[in-house]
């Protein structure tokens, strides 16, 4: 293996980790499908914005093309699911063989550590209120945070309810998890109740035995990457990575490299591919694991990439909810949407082409979209000229 790897090499690397070398199925894709793309991800962030469709399912979509929405719904319910919720990069979907690996993260929350300090200061001082809420999803689970709703507090998130409070406090613990969601809203359970029961009989790991894991989890997710980028993906402390990264560079499992323009230290993972060429073509998620460390996707790509929703209309410069268009190995466009499911319309607020986009950018953007549209049971088309793609989209929509 070359000591030096070339900025390019470095991106089809990182593309064909996530999935996006794989061909595209056939026909409808299935269970085995949605499995693959899991591997590859290792996770699935959660979102609840559904100005196109909520970013859980967008990674499915942008790898395997138009796919049935319950393919993720049903992995995410029954004894026999496949997928369970806990706080990974954010709040993610994990496949259920990682639920030993963030037990340690859930013991650290019961204790006080690994959740937000203001729901540790108020787990601390709600002690005897939390296991009231607990014997109640004990005794009525699945149920959710809005049927026990009570005082509410003041201001912001933190004017969540109690009951929302002792809720989330004991999903972080891990003493409830999520049974299934109903719209976006989630009823809890005890983990007893909803993971299959091969899944809790697994050991638990020692945590440093769990953060190597996930590191190899995250090395496989990204191909090629930093330290940084390694921790990143699972939010792992600095303390939690000590030694662990030596350990895999001893056993052979990463290969320490340099990549072209980055000013730090970078890993390969032993079984990477190193494609000739990447095919892709592809709208993706705010938070699809290829963007969500923006300093990785600049490093990676030279895209500058920012999400704009909580930044005033008056300020944005691309718009509310932009999605990055990827053609072959480099992001040439990017694309403001709404899905407008009252008047069964895709509608193309702005579309803005990338420096250096080839001559067929509009065109083979053109074509994702309509894919989109179909996908998500739209009737039509509409593009507002903004942006400097802008025009020539709306002229192929009247082609």
């Amino acid at each position: 293996m070359k000591e030096k790897i070339s900025l390019a090499m470095a991106r089809r690397i990182a593309l064909a980790a996530q999935g996006f070398l794989d061909p595209r199925p056939a026909g409808t894709p299935d269970r085995r499908h949605f499995a693959r793309v899991l591997a590859r991800t290792g996770l699935l962030q959660i979102d609840s914005v559904s100005a196109v469709v909520r970013a859980h399912y967008m990674p499915l979509y942008s790898r395997l093309g138009p796919y049935p929405l319950a393919l993720l719904d049903n992995a995410a319910v029954t004894r026999k699911r496949t997928v369970f919720e806990y706080w990974a990069h954010e709040a993610s979907f994990l496949p259920v063989e990682t639920y030993p690996l963030m037990r340690w993260r859930m013991q650290r929350a019961e204790r006080g550590d690994e959740m937000y300090l203001g729901l540790a200061k108020w787990g601390r001082e709600h002690a005897g209120y939390i296991e009231q809420i607990y014997r109640e999803v004990a005794d009525r689970g699945p149920i959710a945070a809005s049927a026990l709703e009570g005082q509410k507090g003041s201001g912001g998130w933190w004017g969540w309810s109690h009951a929302k409070h002792a809720f989330e406090w004991l999903f972080w613990a891990g003493r409830i998890t999520t049974a299934h969601r109903r719209g976006f809203e989630r009823f809890y359970d005890l983990p007893e109740r909803v993971l299959p029961q091969a899944i809790l009989d697994l050991p638990v790991p020692a945590a440093e035995d769990a953060h190597r894991e996930l590191l190899r989890i995250s090395a496989r997710a990204h191909g090629i990457a930093t330290s940084g980028d390694l921790r990143d993906y699972f939010r792992l402390s600095p303390a939690d990575m000590k030694g662990r990264l030596e350990e895999l560079v001893e056993l052979g499992e990463l290969l320490p490299v340099r990549v072209e323009g980055w000013d730090k230290p970078a890993y390969l993972h032993k079984d990477a591919r190193l494609p000739r060429k990447i095919e892709a073509r592809a709208l993706l998620a705010p938070f699809d694991p290829v963007v969500f460390e923006r300093s990785r996707t600049e490093r990676l790509f030279d895209f500058h990439y920012r999400i704009e929703i909580y930044t005033p209309a008056e300020k944005r410069q691309y718009g509310y909810y932009v999605l990055p268009f990827l053609l072959g190995d480099r992001f040439v466009a990017r694309v403001d949407l709404k899905a407008d499911r009252p008047a069964g319309v895709l509608r193309v607020h702005a579309a803005y082409a990338e420096p250096g986009a080839p001559p067929e950018t509009a065109a083979e953007l053109f074509d994702e979209l309509k894919q989109m549209q179909g996908w998500l049971g739209l009737e039509r088309i509409e593009v507002t000229p903004a942006g400097d793609l802008g025009p020539a989209l709306a002229d192929l929509t009247v082609s």
